[in-house]
Formats: structure tokens, C-alpha cells, sequence
């Protein structure tokens, strides 16, 4: 049996409901700094600081950033698939955008726990 690994959705439906999950996440999140922000406008680096030294907030920032990255990654194989043709290009392509979104993840990572 063959395992297409560039594929992580398997079908249609999976890579439907990664979308939706991902875009609600990436909604509620963006919803909650733009109201941070117009609720705090004398934000200041103490503030924003505080902010994000809660356990809660660190949660959320990385859950965002990880539907961040799984959005891209189901849009950009959807894209890749439908216009790039030549299997050769297509596989450098997303092992290009596979390799950007760890990265991605990884300097997120690092920047949310500080580690």
C-alpha cells in the first residue's frame, strides 16, 4: 500500500474540517487582540508583557499558531495539486512549504515559551 505523505488530510472531508476548525480558532483569536487593543490604548510593553506571561494566553497564542500552519498547509496543497502539473515541481514545492511551516512552528514555539 501506498502512503501519500504529502497529503496529511487523506480526503475531503478531513481537509474541510481542518479549514473550518482552523479558521474558527484563527476568528476567536483575532477577535480577542483586536478587542485587547482597543480596550487597552495605553498599552504599554509592561502590559503586553503581562499579557502573554499567562498560561492561558500562551495556550491560545500556540493553538493559534498551529492553525496558522495547518490552514496554510491544506490551502497551499489544495492550490499546488489544481495548478502545478509537473509531479517533480509540485513535490519541491510542498516540501518547500512543509519545510517554511516547521520552521514557522518551531521559531513560534520558542518565541510564545521561551525556551
Amino acid at each position: 500500500m501506498v502512503i501519500n505523505i504529502l497529503n496529511p488530510g487523506r480526503n475531503g472531508v478531513a481537509d474541510w474540517m481542518i479549514q473550518r476548525a482552523s479558521a474558527v480558532i484563527l476568528g476567536l483569536y483575532s477577535i480577542f487582540m483586536v478587542a485587547y487593543l482597543l480596550f487597552n490604548p495605553d498599552l504599554d510593553y509592561a502590559a503586553w508583557s503581562g499579557l502573554f506571561s499567562h498560561i492561558w494566553m500562551k495556550v491560545f497564542t500556540l493553538l493559534a499558531l498551529l492553525s496558522v500552519a495547518a490552514h496554510a498547509w491544506v490551502g497551499l496543497w489544495i492550490v499546488a495539486t489544481d495548478y502545478i502539473k509537473p509531479a517533480a515541481i509540485r513535490f519541491g514545492a510542498l516540501l518547500f512549504v512543509i519545510l517554511a511551516l516547521f520552521v514557522f512552528v518551531v521559531w513560534g514555539v520558542q518565541v510564545i515559551w521561551g525556551v
